[in-house]
């Protein structure tokens, strides 16, 4: 029986993906990249911005045409599945099965069911989220560990809440287990996941008045737990500020094994668009956070999520951003400009801005990051750095792609043969938003 996975979304639901994929491995199932031939077609989606699922919609649309010449069972997961639930099987009759967030643990019994030939009626949900094992996609050299998921801030713009639930933490002991797993199979990289993943906080049902693991608590027990193994850069993300502690800066600061970078969402400049926002922290708040960041870890790079054309927005709320951004510096940001989201409070709000005023406002957010990102690239230039080769470039035979732990993309000779390898490397020039590199002997 073949298979074959399409996902979007957020690096949540890649992580996810993957653990889909062992299980299709477990039962006896092989992967395939060719839709003629996959016996069963599973697209993971994302409901955080519209455009995000119509593009769901329109592969739904390929593959359910697909069926009309043959038969193949046809499965949508993710957080769209979670928001539009069994009306998406009215709205297309070809889906066979949507599996929303807290149904995923039932689907080995879908797999066994399409193997028979046959769909099963119903899928029960879980009242609690359940963490897979292992998130580890095959012959990788980083991996996604997700150690949290739901989010309990409802940001008033925002899905995410009513797709994933609230905020749940993992057992430390499950993530533990899964980095000795992934030191085992050759990982040299691991990324923390969680919507909010700052917010982790593990109570043991078991151990009444031992007191609760919190997120520094959980990267200093990761960091020693990985520490004689292969394992040689830990990452994390989406952080909110306002649970980004003094703490948690000082294991960044004190352990070379994380990276030094921080993806840490400001969405806007504005405190009157924060507020409407539902952010909880103002701009002199954020920059004391940056400034306590640099202040112990001088060579951390900063990137964040930026949200322009929200209701309301003036002028000079969009110039409030802008100069938060030329102040901050941030290496590289995700900028988009606002789409209300069926549910959430944004929806209501007056003073929506016209669209062609959200895309001249994007446009110069993006110009302005990009020559932010052009002046902070060039600096590096001529600077040693530490990197980990990812892939051979598709560009060229005889060169390779590696990511410093600052974040960003470098491209150096060599054979393939050093893939999954730490480099020191001289950053030798820029072309676009990519380094040039030689190694150092």
């Amino acid at each position: 029986m073949l298979y074959l996975i399409e996902t979007y979304g957020c690096q949540m639901n890649k992580a996810e993906s993957a653990a889909l994929e062992t299980q299709f491995t477990e039962h006896g199932w092989n992967c395939t990249d060719d839709p003629e031939r996959a016996d069963l077609v599973l697209i993971n989606t994302c409901s955080v911005r519209i455009t995000a699922e119509n593009r769901a919609w329109g592969r739904i649309a390929y593959h359910a045409a697909r069926k009309r010449s043959r038969k193949f069972f046809l499965v949508v997961t993710g957080c769209m599945a979670e928001r539009l639930k069994e009306s998406m099987r009215k709205k297309q009759p070809a889906i066979d099965y949507v599996l929303g967030n807290f149904q995923k643990q039932a689907f080995g019994l879908v797999l066994d069911a399409a193997a028979r030939g046959e769909r099963l009626p119903s899928i029960e949900e879980s009242p609690v989220f359940s963490f897979a094992a292992s998130h580890l996609e095959q012959g990788a050299f980083r991996s996604y560990v997700p150690i949290m998921h739901g989010c309990n801030n409802f940001c008033s713009y925002c899905i995410v809440p009513y797709v994933r639930g609230r905020e749940v933490s993992r057992d430390p002991e499950a993530v533990y287990a899964e980095l000795d797993a992934l030191a085992e199979r050759g990982v040299r990289e691991v990324t923390f996941l969680g919507q909010n993943v700052n917010s982790y906080r593990w109570s043991d049902p078991n151990r009444s008045g031992s007191g609760d693991l919190d997120f520094p608590g959980l990267l200093r027990g990761a960091a020693d737990r990985v520490r004689q193994t292969g394992i040689r850069r830990l990452r994390f993300m989406t952080s909110h500020p306002k649970d980004l502690s003094d703490e948690t800066i000082d294991v960044i600061a004190s352990d070379p094994l994380f990276a030094r970078h921080v993806h840490l969402c400001v969405q806007h400049g504005s405190d009157r668009i924060l507020k409407a926002m539902n952010r909880r922290y103002t701009k002199a708040y954020y920059l004391e956070i940056i400034a306590k960041l640099r202040e112990r870890i001088p060579e951390l790079s900063l990137s964040t999520d930026i949200l322009i054309g929200f209701p309301g927005e003036t002028e000079e709320d969009v110039e409030a951003t802008l100069d938060l951004m030329r102040e901050v510096r941030f290496a590289y940001a995700f900028m988009y400009h606002f789409n209300p989201r069926e549910g959430t409070p944004a929806v209501t709000l007056p003073g929506v801005i016209p669209d062609a005023v959200k895309k001249e406002r994007l446009a110069r957010v993006i110009a302005l990051q990009k020559e932010i990102t052009r002046e902070t690239m060039r600096s590096l230039v001529g600077t040693e750095a530490e990197v980990l080769v990812e892939d051979r470039s598709r560009r060229k035979e005889g060169e390779l792609l590696a990511r410093t732990d600052r974040d960003m993309m470098v491209v150096l000779p060599g054979e393939t043969s050093r893939i999954g390898e730490f480099v020191q490397v001289r950053l030798e020039s820029l072309r676009g938003v990519t380094f040039r590199a030689q190694e150092v002997f």
